[in-house]
């Protein structure tokens, strides 16, 4: 059996939704492969589940904070299982929702893995085949498995979501996004958390704030280990034990969570026989257009090297359906100011340039504004953790190119800032306007 579309999606989550959607708006008929759950890893194992949990890790700091404000509590625990199917049921309604918006559509969902067979046919292993003058894979990641002994002891993020009950102590190994999430969650739900860091921490932030925040976790009860090479897992589930390589034995642990970066879906596509350039990690080369190497095939999301987030898969295949069907030639996605937020505790929200980033480029033409603050939320509880702000800028203008903010609120406060930013926002302009007293968001305004 064999069928010619328009265009051709490999890929269901943010990215291939995305740019489904959007070209069949725009009058295409498409077709979208993918074996797993509609909505990829953003609905089924990532931003959803996760800051399902996160919300709930707030209510539990939130329980500890009326405490400390004079109301008379009694302790908390969380019913694990209630929970989990309070979240599993919103994520099963959105993937309902995905596949009735579908099919209202017309498009075309073959829930089968497909592969490349020339640079305009792909076909499954059940014998389907389709042709599309344009194809985009947009198969996303998975989480980065190592090799070394005993990895099988532990989890990987997908598994997190799975778990029926919290475990007793955790250790959490990496240092990136997943990792401090994790640890700052499981740690709020009653979990004692080690974590154990190879090098860097959370190296595409400020490193100010980052090391705010490290030392805002270990005074919480976090124990943060720098330098952490480890080599092995020693033992069983239940009482597991990590060793690294300058000889060093870190356990007994409940449980462990392998949080060591994700590897772009790639392989066993056709991708080598048709000529799709990849990098050494198995990244799908794209220019700032979308195209791959070979012309008619394009690829986002996290199959890409560009920014793992949900919105900019979003935003890359809304702008390439705009190229590809909407007759828009020069469509493409503006990632000049690329606002996210790590959702720990408390949040850490970063748009544009680390000062870091901003000195490489710009060197003496770079001015910082930074300032902290106690939140009165927590000034009032007698607590003295400190909120830090900073605003990168450069020229005599003081042009703002980056933003970083840390404390309670920095994830609902940078959006506005970041739409203003990207739009050409100057110190002047901060300066100028009318702060909301009192807020969090104001202090961006009052830094000197």
């Amino acid at each position: 059996m064999s069928e010619r579309f328009d265009l051709i999606v490999l890929g269901a989550g943010s990215g291939g939704l995305s740019v489904a959607q959007h070209a069949t708006r725009l009058g295409a008929r498409v077709a979208l492969f993918d074996p797993d759950a509609l909505g990829g890893t953003c609905v089924n194992r990532g931003c959803v589940p996760k800051k399902a949990m996160w919300f709930a890790a707030q209510m539990a700091d939130m329980h500890r904070l009326a405490a400390d404000f004079g109301f008379e509590t009694t302790p908390l625990r969380l019913d694990w299982a209630r929970f989990r199917q309070l979240r599993d049921r919103y994520i099963a309604g959105i993937r309902s929702r995905y596949e009735t918006r579908l099919h209202a559509a017309g498009i075309r969902v073959i829930a089968e893995a497909a592969h490349l067979l020339s640079t305009d046919t792909v076909a499954t292993a059940t014998g389907l085949r389709a042709s599309a003058p344009q194809i985009v894979i947009a198969t996303g990641a998975h989480p980065r498995r190592l090799d070394v002994p005993g990895f099988e002891l532990g989890m990987l993020s997908d598994d997190i979501f799975t778990l029926e009950s919290p475990p007793q102590r955790i250790a959490i190994v990496g240092g990136g996004y997943v990792a401090v999430e994790f640890a700052c969650v499981l740690h709020a739900l009653g979990c004692m958390v080690d974590l154990l860091v190879r090098e860097d921490l959370l190296s595409g932030f400020d490193i100010e704030l980052v090391e705010v925040l490290s030392t805002q976790m270990q005074a919480h009860g976090i124990r943060v280990v720098r330098n952490a090479h480890v080599t092995a897992a020693r033992g069983e589930p239940g009482a597991i034990t990590l060793e690294t390589a300058d000889g060093v034995e870190y356990g007994a642990f409940d449980a462990l969570l392998w949080a060591v970066g994700r590897v772009p879906n790639s392989g066993g596509m056709g991708l080598e026989q048709v000529g799709v350039a990849c990098d050494e990690r198995g990244h799908v080369l794209v220019d700032a257009y979308q195209n791959t190497s070979v012309p008619g095939i394009c690829a986002v999301g996290d199959v890409t090297d560009r920014k793992p987030l949900t919105p900019v898969a979003v935003a890359a295949g809304r702008a390439l359906a705009e190229r590809l069907v909407g007759g828009d030639p020069d469509a493409k996605f503006d990632d000049s100011a690329i606002p996210s937020v790590l959702f720990a505790e408390p949040p850490l929200g970063m748009v544009g340039l680390t000062e870091r980033q901003a000195r490489a480029r710009h060197g003496d033409a770079v001015s910082v504004h930074s300032g902290r603050h106690t939140p009165l939320q927590w000034m009032v509880a007698g607590r003295s953790e400190q909120s830090v702000i900073k605003l990168v800028c450069i020229g005599a203008d003081r042009k703002v190119v980056g933003i970083h903010v840390l404390g309670p609120g920095s994830d609902e406060l940078l959006q506005g800032f970041a739409v203003a930013m990207q739009n050409g926002l100057y110190w002047r302009d901060l300066k100028a306007a009318i702060a909301i007293h009192p807020t969090a968001a104001e202090e961006l305004l009052l830094l000197h």
